[in-house]
């Protein structure tokens, strides 16, 4: 399902963090969502999957507006990675996991071996599946983070939220994980800061700044020398790379 978000508006006491964000996903395209720290990136997210309310406008998946959709129904259709997911409780690697199956499961329904096999094939996509009975505590910040999106990916959603995945993610998963997303064919929204990461892997991009969208379109369209010196106060030299065809950033420092 397409995600549409029609002139949204969310505030924090008297501080209007989004302020009237209007964008589109088509089905199983990546749209990247960039910005500084403090723009309303993750806010937006969390407007988009209800876990936050909006004060104005409208969020649709598909054509439906999530204001009218049951918590359940939300639940077994948009996963949402966070930055940082912490717990006290003694879980395992398969135990966080499979939780991700949780809004597919009536109180009565027992546990299947569409459920295992599901749980396992997000495990082995990440990487993870030697550490299935490791304990939780035990895992680095990024192998944590590979594990929520195998969570996520075990939920079997048709619209995905990242916000940040590649937090604490040395390079190759980086690629690794983002280029998985980008093979999925679900329709996904992902926060990112890495800008060269956003123009290998997303389709199209979406800049926030100070709350509001500054730009929308493609990588090419969006990632030119002079909106990044606006909006990420720095100096950048664009090119296209032999490699990818996508755009390329070189950063300038001084001067």
């Amino acid at each position: 399902m397409s995600i549409t978000v029609d002139d949204v508006s969310y505030a924090a006491g008297n501080t209007l963090i989004v302020n009237g964000v209007s964008l589109t996903v088509e089905k199983g395209k990546v749209l990247g969502l960039l910005g500084p720290n403090g723009s309303g990136k993750s806010s937006l997210l969390r407007l988009i999957c209800r876990l936050r309310k909006v004060r104005g406008g409208i969020v649709r998946l598909g054509d439906t507006d999530i204001s009218a959709m049951a918590r359940s129904e939300l639940a077994r259709r948009v996963a949402f990675v966070e930055q940082q997911a912490t717990t006290e409780t003694q879980l395992t690697v398969l135990d966080v996991v499979s939780l991700g199956r949780t809004p597919h499961r009536g109180v009565l329904s027992q546990w299947g071996a569409g459920d295992d096999a599901t749980v396992h094939e997000a495990l082995a996509r990440v990487g993870m599946a030697s550490r299935a009975s490791q304990l939780w505590q035990t895992l680095s910040g990024g192998e944590r983070q590979r594990v929520h999106v195998a969570r996520a990916l075990a939920q079997s959603p048709s619209e995905l939220l990242l916000d940040e995945p590649t937090n604490h993610l040395d390079i190759q998963h980086q690629l690794e994980i983002l280029g998985l997303i980008s093979r999925l064919g679900t329709t996904c929204i992902i926060a990112l800061h890495d800008l060269n990461l956003a123009a290998m892997f997303c389709d199209h991009l979406a800049v926030l700044q100070r709350g509001e969208i500054v730009a929308t379109g493609t990588p090419q369209e969006v990632l030119t020398e002079s909106l990044i010196g606006s909006v990420f106060g720095v100096r950048a030299h664009v090119e296209t790379s032999p490699i990818h065809g996508r755009c390329n950033i070189q950063y300038i420092l001084g001067g």
